[in-house]
């Protein structure tokens, strides 16, 4: 997208610069060219392909049931994050997830309105009391990630932080067994 934005202005610079360094040169043109290709087919154009490209990529995003995607669900209090695996294993404030494969998120709201985000993998959800919501998240490469609470709700709503530890296939488990050693109910 900022590649097509970067070739765009820089068209519109050029033409720009053409008016200014020659100015009859587009004086046999009539306006209405302009304005049906500049002002209408060249939009339709861009647009019609960032809607393709924003469609494909929101499809795979989307969370499936079946679809072979890990779950954790994430319950937020306040002012902090309790993440529950399968198995009954559960992690305070710290969410382990699995490198290159896709993980839904439940997020459980329980006491106010949260907002579930962690930046660098995906986009935000709310957790709203009486309410699950599912985001898809995936870490192509193991490492370490911020999220964050991005929905004010409370006076502590500022230390409600976590961190993501994203592990490669072979460490998951045993990492994953490690930190909830201390946490199980």
């Amino acid at each position: 997208m900022l590649g097509g934005a970067a070739a765009i202005f820089a068209g519109v610079l050029g033409l720009v610069a053409l008016a200014f360094l020659r100015p009859g040169l587009g004086h046999d043109i009539a306006p209405r060219f302009w304005l049906v290709w500049g002002g209408l087919a060249l939009p339709a154009v861009v647009l019609g392909a960032l809607l393709v490209f924003a469609l494909l990529t929101g499809e795979r995003l989307l969370p499936r049931p079946g679809s072979g995607a890990y779950v954790v669900e994430a319950v937020p209090r306040q002012w902090h994050w309790t993440f529950r695996y399968p198995g009954g294993l559960r992690t305070d404030d710290v969410l382990h997830l699995p490198a290159g494969r896709p993980v839904d998120v439940r997020v459980v709201g329980t006491d106010v309105i949260h907002s579930f985000w962690v930046p660098r993998l995906g986009g935000k959800i709310d957790a709203i009391p009486g309410h699950v919501n599912v985001i898809r998240l995936q870490a192509d490469q193991p490492g370490h990630y911020g999220g964050v609470c991005a929905e004010f709700c409370g006076t502590g709503h500022t230390t409600m932080a976590f961190a993501v530890q994203a592990h490669d296939a072979a460490a998951f488990g045993p990492a994953l067994a490690a930190a909830a050693e201390g946490n199980t109910p």
